[in-house]
Order: C-alpha cells, then sequence, then structure tokens
C-alpha cells in the first residue's frame, strides 16, 4: 500500500512546478511522477493528505513553514506571493544533479530542460538514475551533443571532470558561507553566479541564496525600485539583506507568483530560471 500522510502548509503542485526540480511529470489523475536519486517516485495531494511514495525530507516537511515565513519581510509583493501559494517548499535535492540540471539550463525553457535531464539519464545513467560525474567525466562532447546539450556540452564535461579529480568538491559546499561557496562553484566554466545560486539553494541548505536572472531581476525592479536606477550590484545587495535568512525561499514565492499571474511572455516565464546569469 502507498503512504498516506496528513500534511500542513504544503503544495505538492507549487513545489514541483516552480522551475527548482526537472525529474517530475504531471499525469492527468493529479499524480506526479519522478525520479529522486535512484528512485522512481509517484505522488499526489488531496487536501491535507499526501498518497504515494511520500519522502519526507525531498519535500521539506520536517521544517515549519510558518516560522520561514515569519523571518520574511512584510511587503506587499511577497506577502501577496505567500497568500496565493502558501505551501510552495523548497526541496532537498542531490548537488550533482542540481548543478548539472542548472548548467543544462541556459537559455533554455523548462520542457527543454525537462528533455535534456532525461536524455542524459537515459544514454548514461542505469534505472533512471541520473548519471554520476564519473560517468559524465568519461563521456566526449559528441556523446553528449546527442542529449541536445548544444554549447553546454562542454561546461557539463568540464564540471564532471572536475567533480571527479577531487577540484571541486560538492560534499564540502553545505558548509561553507554562502560566498565562499559561489566562489568555488563559479570557478568552473560556464557557471556563473545563478548557476551557483541555485545549486546552493535547491541542494545544498544555503536557504538564504537569492537565484537572480535577467526575468527575476525585472521583476525585483519593478515591485521595488520602481522608476530608480539601481546597478545588478546593489540589487543583489538588496535581495540578500532585505529578504533575510531565507531568502531563497522568498525568491520562489516571487517567482512562482510571477509565472502563475502571466506578467511574463509563455516562454520566458517558463525559462526564467533558466536564462544564463553571469556575475
Amino acid at each position: 500500500m502507498p503512504d498516506r500522510i496528513n500534511v500542513s502548509d504544503f503544495d505538492l503542485a507549487a513545489t514541483l512546478e516552480c522551475g527548482q526540480a526537472f525529474r517530475w511529470n504531471r499525469e492527468a489523475d493529479g499524480w506526479f511522477t519522478g525520479v529522486v536519486g535512484q528512485r522512481r517516485l509517484r505522488v499526489r495531494q488531496a487536501g491535507n493528505t499526501l498518497e504515494g511514495d511520500v519522502d519526507p525530507r525531498y519535500f521539506a516537511l520536517d521544517v515549519s513553514l510558518p516560522k520561514i515565513i515569519a523571518t520574511f519581510p512584510d511587503d506587499p509583493a511577497l506577502s501577496g506571493a505567500v497568500a496565493n501559494h502558501r505551501g510552495l517548499r523548497v526541496l532537498r535535492q542531490e548537488p550533482w544533479e542540481t548543478l548539472a540540471s542548472f548548467i543544462a539550463s541556459s537559455t533554455k525553457q523548462i520542457v527543454q530542460i525537462r528533455q535534456i535531464v532525461a536524455a542524459l539519464a537515459d544514454r548514461f545513467g542505469e534505472h533512471d538514475a541520473f548519471p554520476a560525474p564519473d560517468v559524465i567525466a568519461r563521456a566526449t562532447l559528441p556523446e553528449l551533443a546527442t542529449c541536445k546539450l548544444g554549447f553546454r556540452a562542454k561546461y557539463l564535461l568540464a564540471a564532471a571532470q572536475a567533480i571527479d579529480r577531487g577540484t571541486l568538491r560538492l560534499d564540502k559546499l553545505p558548509g561553507m558561507d554562502y560566498e565562499r561557496a559561489v566562489e568555488e562553484l563559479t570557478k568552473l566554466h560556464g557557471v556563473g553566479e545563478k548557476i551557483a545560486a541555485c545549486t546552493l539553494l535547491f541542494s545544498c541548505g544555503h536557504d538564504d541564496a537569492f537565484p537572480i536572472d535577467v526575468w527575476v531581476e525585472r521583476s525585483l525592479r519593478r515591485l521595488y525600485f520602481p522608476g530608480q536606477k539601481i546597478t545588478a550590484r546593489q540589487l543583489r545587495q538588496f535581495t540578500r539583506s532585505h529578504f533575510g535568512p531565507y531568502a531563497g525561499w522568498a525568491q520562489q514565492y516571487l517567482f512562482f507568483s510571477e509565472r502563475r499571474r502571466g506578467r511574463l511572455p509563455v516562454a520566458a516565464a517558463d525559462s526564467s530560471l533558466a536564462s544564463p546569469r553571469r556575475p
């Protein structure tokens, strides 16, 4: 029998469809199917009941969402986003797959990112699992090109080789302060501050990471600095000081709210966490 647990302050659909993970698909009957690590999972939500292959840690069900929201600043834009999508949580994903997925995401829409990630798992993985760094490190660029990576293939290969050599230790990132962790990740060719922030937020426990791409930047300027001139650097400093220790969770609410309210063109909305962002 599938697991059935009672949940509060949790929105499965918002959590899985807000652009932070790419191995989940919604079925017509309300079930979501996805792959987490070595496991293929199937889960759905009906009211306050979560049913299926429930992984409480992966879904961050062990943290108090009210306590997180209590750290948010009291401003109309964020308060409205939380009210509309309360229950969205930041997933706890595996660092290598997260880094690889966001390297593959550059200039791609979410549907295309899902296709690339699925192709990598099918071509190089085993039993639906995402391929380990050492497997990708031994691949050739033409082999990676079959997964429709395009120019991203060389960046993914370089990252895998750095991890395989021990030049980059992903397991050390959660224990580093945020700026140091960003510095380590951005040593990789093709990894800018946005990809680094996504990796640190979605898989390394750096809840204060606030990924900013071109669309999120435009949204922040419109909501918080209308008619003002402010540099990208000042904007990053603002997000880190204004949104508090769970800035990344706040970012997800703002971003998902923008998508759902249709303020971005369809293509841009789907790719807004996938657009390239260099430091």
